[in-house]
């Protein structure tokens, strides 16, 4: 589960770089934010009350 996290966590951070880089800045800024909060290190939605535990 966790390697699925991870996956998508990457591909909406990569996703939001090349809108960034596209010209879109919100749409870049949103699609990184829900790469950091899906992914399973650091900061997720997916954690009990955002811990690393």
């Amino acid at each position: 589960m966790s390697l699925l996290l991870w996956i998508a966590a990457v591909i909406l951070v990569i996703a939001g770089i090349v809108t960034l880089i596209g010209g879109s800045v919100l749409w870049g800024i949103v699609l990184i934010v829900l790469g950091l909060a899906v992914g399973p290190g650091g900061w997720s939605i997916f954690n009990r009350g955002g811990s690393r535990a």
